[in-house]
């Protein structure tokens, strides 16, 4: 039997490939399967366990942090479900001490809101639904690398008051105005008069002008068919309708005009959408940041045993449900640890967290 060779086959193979993977634009998930074409079974042990992980239903707040070490003796993945606002941006980054890669997939009401590529490792996503989201972080099949997953959030916007910040927000949205006849559609930042005002964001100015309870006034335009962020009680004004600002631009200075008269200089400010007005502060509060040196990990080995009877919660923390409980001398394996409380699977194959006072440390 004659056999040919063909020097430039695997090129040509490749480029079409790429042409395909351009038009179909297949998942992180869908190429990498493709390395698994002379071994099917460890592919779908790997999925089963992220199938299995979407059933999970462990909660965490933020700021999160995780520190651990991939297990390459058992798939699996970590899932956690998290309480997110209109305006915030979510940040998920895995650091490694190796280039084995991980998966990060977002999803809310069932339905995949944003994918990681496949040999990225962070993950941002700018929330416009508020409401309960799941996050699902999976090493690639027989990953062994040190880890430290970190779950953080930041604003969708700059803080539109010079040199301000958390701090000088004195009074938010819903609060009740003129005796509870309506509430507050902003959020108050207080601060010296003629403290610049700056654009929160990119855009175009709408309306300047003095009117209303409002007094002298800024909308600014985010994008064609975006959202109007309103600056109002300005002492006076810097910008002009029509005018393209980006970022930090100075709009006008605060002050005390409208129906402020007769309190302390301050800048309310509002977005609106088609809809009406909507909370303000998601969209510029900023959030406590982490370092992976302030997250311990007080174990060597990934099986342990429980000490006593001991409960297992929905989150990390005595404020979470209890889920189940486990007795003595169980064994669990270690997913990872998040300062006091560890990450684990119990001898029934579910996820959840324990206090790390309840193992031995061995």
């Amino acid at each position: 039997m004659l056999t040919f060779s063909c020097p430039g086959c695997s090129g040509i193979s490749n480029a079409v490939t790429s042409v395909a993977d351009a038009i179909t634009k297949p998942t992180a998930r869908e190429v990498y399967k493709r390395e698994f074409k002379e071994n099917m079974m460890l592919y779908e042990a790997w999925i089963e366990a992220y199938n299995s992980a979407l059933k999970d239903s462990l909660n965490i707040s933020l700021p999160y942090g995780e520190k651990g070490t991939f297990n390459p003796l058992k798939e699996t993945a970590y899932s956690y479900n998290l309480n997110l606002q209109e305006g915030e941006v979510l940040v998920t980054e895995v650091i490694k001490d190796s280039s084995q890669r991980v998966f990060i997939d977002l999803f809310q009401d069932n339905k995949n809101e944003k994918r990681s590529e496949l040999n990225q490792h962070r993950l941002e996503f700018a929330i416009q639904s508020s409401g309960i989201y799941k996050l699902m972080i999976q090493p690639e099949i027989a990953a062994n690398s040190n880890f430290f997953i970190s779950i953080t959030k930041k604003p969708q916007y700059n803080f539109p008051v010079a040199g301000k910040s958390n701090g000088a927000i004195g009074s938010f949205w819903g609060m009740e105005r003129e005796g509870g006849k309506r509430r507050h559609e902003g959020i108050d930042i207080f601060a010296h008069k003629g403290t610049p005002v700056v654009a929160a964001t990119n855009g175009i100015i709408g309306f300047t002008g003095e009117r209303g309870i409002g007094g002298k006034q800024v909308w600014l335009r985010d994008g064609i068919f975006g959202k109007f962020l309103y600056y109002a009680h300005l002492d006076s004004i810097n910008v002009q309708s029509g005018l393209r600002v980006k970022m930090g631009d100075t709009l006008g200075f605060v002050g005390n005009t409208g129906n402020a008269k007769f309190t302390p200089p301050h800048l309310h400010f509002g977005i609106y959408k088609a809809t009406g007005a909507v909370n303000p502060l998601p969209y510029v509060y900023k959030a406590e940041q982490i370092l992976p040196e302030n997250y311990p990990a007080d174990f060597k080995t990934t099986l342990l045993k429980v000490k006593r009877t001991a409960n297992l919660r929905q989150g990390p923390s005595l404020n979470y449900s209890v889920l189940g409980r486990l007795n003595s001398n169980n064994t669990i394996i270690l997913l990872g640890q998040h300062k006091e409380w560890l990450h684990i699977i119990t001898p029934q194959g579910s996820k959840a967290f324990l206090h790390k006072s309840l193992v031995n440390n061995k």
